[in-house]
């Protein structure tokens, strides 16, 4: 009974070492161009943002209330980044459950795409497991490398609360082509519901 025991500990601990190693690009990792289709049943590719410097890829979902607090910083950086050639690109792995449709997506407005991961191919291969859940890819002219993923700051509950504004700093370092201080900060959100 006792081995029992032991075994079980150590199974136990190594699901949780591979869960928090991830799958997924790595950070310094070249991101291949993906497509997907956004509201209005327009298809959008990672490639249509050539002439950006940076891509962030937001990964959330209009049913997470962790989404829902940071909804209105994302959109606030999207608007204050995109002179700067920043392009925001939010990618929602739940639609395909039934909880959204595409319709519902197009309510939003947003002056950047939102599109549906439907099947959750690029969620996995990115490796996000939270909503909301962002990647930073610096564009190096003939390619995409991932620069960070993780959190967006430090408190999701009260913005004023905010210490750490991992994802302002990344992008700002990455537009200034600096190393990158903030490495992997683990996001705070809704898991994704594999289906």
């Amino acid at each position: 009974m006792k081995y029992l025991a032991i075994f079980a500990a150590a199974c136990l601990l190594t699901v949780g070492v591979f869960a928090q190693t991830g799958s997924g690009y790595q950070l310094g990792d070249k991101v291949g161009n993906f497509s997907l289709k956004g509201a209005n049943n327009q298809t959008v590719s990672l490639n249509d943002f050539a002439n950006a410097k940076t891509v962030v890829l937001v990964f959330t979902n209009n049913q997470c209330p962790y989404a829902k607090l940071y909804e209105n910083r994302l959109v606030t950086l999207a608007s204050t980044y995109a002179s700067k050639g920043v392009q925001f690109v939010f990618i929602n792995p739940g639609v395909s459950d039934g909880a959204e449709t595409l319709q519902e997506l197009t309510q939003k407005n947003y002056s950047f795409p939102y599109l549906a991961d439907s099947g959750q191919k690029i969620s996995t291969q990115f490796g996000a497991t939270k909503t909301p859940e962002v990647f930073v890819l610096h564009n190096t002219g003939d390619s995409f490398i991932l620069k960070y993923k993780g959190a967006i700051d430090d408190n999701p509950q009260v913005e004023t609360g905010v210490k750490n504004y991992y994802l302002r700093n990344v992008i700002d370092e990455v537009l200034a082509n600096k190393a990158v201080t903030a490495q992997d900060k683990r996001a705070t959100g809704c898991l994704i519901k594999k289906y």
